[in-house]
């Protein structure tokens, strides 16, 4: 089974738009996602295939894969192309996803070389089956797919009108121990709206969020990461929870025991992620 993992910013690129493949890889995404969904037109969608799975064929393992939904035949024909493939991606991305059933199918097609799957959940009726979906073997984070659920209940994409649902899907996620990646923010040019909508999905739980354009990565990164004190911070409390024993013991002014300290461990995880 894939261990969960760990994304501050997920760099979207249209797949048909291979021009833009290395201006997303020079920036400070963590990973950049090749759409073969939404951003496709119907008729290009064969020739985008092809293109992210040369890319990908090439070894940046920055770059992952969404791919069309598992009910649409550009969806089944993705994963037979996949099936096929040299090389995959670390991560593929799975649109409307909405039973654990279509996960399965996955794994039956790429059986051992299956790579990490994120489910997007963008339909209340995906939304009723999260926590069933994100405990599906082989599923490593899961995506809060706003555009769509708006659509679906008739609301503006923002922040206030999703916020139930977002608070749905986390805990979702949080049941089945794996990250919650944030739906992208898509007013290009409002920067501060960005950054406000970054710091109330991180204070939600979310531990990361997509960006749809490059100069959105940096900021979204600058409220994901931990900062250098909270990383010091994080080390001395592990420093000191240690010497305990593992027993409660005052740090900081306040008690720290067992859960505040898995807050801690995430730090010095996300730490690591990006030091590798």
């Amino acid at each position: 089974m894939n261990a969960p993992i760990s994304l501050s910013t997920l760099l979207f690129v249209p797949g048909s738009k291979l021009e833009r493949y290395g201006k997303a890889l020079a920036s400070n995404a963590d990973a950049v996602c090749i759409d073969l969904e939404d951003s496709v037109p119907e008729p290009a969608k064969g020739h985008a295939r092809g293109a992210a799975i040369a890319a990908i064929g090439r070894g940046d393992a920055r770059l992952v894969l969404r791919i069309n939904g598992m009910t649409t035949r550009a969806g089944l024909e993705d994963l037979l192309a996949l099936a096929d493939a040299s090389v995959l991606p670390a991560l593929i991305f799975v649109p409307m996803v909405e039973s654990a059933v279509e996960i399965g199918i996955m794994a039956s097609v790429l059986g051992k070389r299956t790579p990490g799957i994120v489910p997007l959940i963008e339909t209340v009726k995906g939304l009723r089956a999260a926590s069933e979906i994100a405990a599906a073997p082989g599923v490593v984070a899961m995506m809060f797919g706003g555009g769509d659920l708006a659509a679906e209940l008739g609301v503006a994409l923002a922040w206030e009108p999703l916020r139930s649902a977002r608070g749905a899907f986390v805990m979702a996620c949080a049941g089945a121990g794996v990250p919650a990646i944030d739906v992208p923010f898509i007013a290009l040019d409002d920067e501060q709206g960005l950054r406000d909508e970054a710091k109330a999905a991180k204070a939600l739980g979310f531990t990361g969020k997509a960006a749809i354009h490059p100069a959105q990565v940096d900021i979204i990164n600058a409220t994901f990461r931990p900062t250098a004190e909270q990383i010091a911070e994080a080390e001395e409390a592990q420093r000191v929870f240690d010497a305990a024993g593992g027993a409660a013991i005052r740090f900081n002014g306040r008690m720290l025991e067992t859960p505040i300290m898995r807050r801690y461990q995430r730090i010095l995880a996300m730490r690591s992620n990006q030091d590798a």
